[in-house]
């Protein structure tokens, strides 16, 4: 269940295309189907990294089972997709990885641990 979370003062001409763009990525990515990967776009936002308003990014992914290999190889490829679609160089943001547990999100009205739970009975 990823949640990704991008902010950037980078204007973008189609943001609702490049959020569907980000979903896919997000799904090869983290490994997850996309029919579960949500995901938000703040484009054009104002946004300093490193003291200036030079193209920058701030990204979130908050998604399960996360390890500090899993995030290395994670960070990587989103980097390379923000350098690709939208020139972001990768030290002009940051990634941040969120692991919040699965008592911690929610879907269908219950938490995603009761969630799974229920798919095993």
């Amino acid at each position: 269940m990823p949640l990704v979370d991008l902010a950037t003062n980078v204007s973008v001409p189609d943001v609702k295309a490049l959020s569907l763009e980000l979903s896919k990525a997000a799904s090869q990515i983290l490994g997850k189907p996309e029919a579960f990967v949500g995901v938000r776009i703040q484009a054009g936002e104002v946004l300093s990294f490193g003291g200036s308003h030079e193209p920058a990014y701030m990204l979130s992914a908050t998604d399960l089972n996360t390890t500090r290999e899993i995030n290395e190889a994670r960070s990587k490829a989103l980097s390379e997709w923000l350098t690709e679609k939208l020139g972001l160089p990768n030290d002009r943001g940051l990634i941040a990885f969120i692991d919040p547990g699965a008592n911690n999100l929610g879907f269908k009205g219950t938490s995603i641990a009761t969630f799974f739970e229920s798919l095993r009975k």
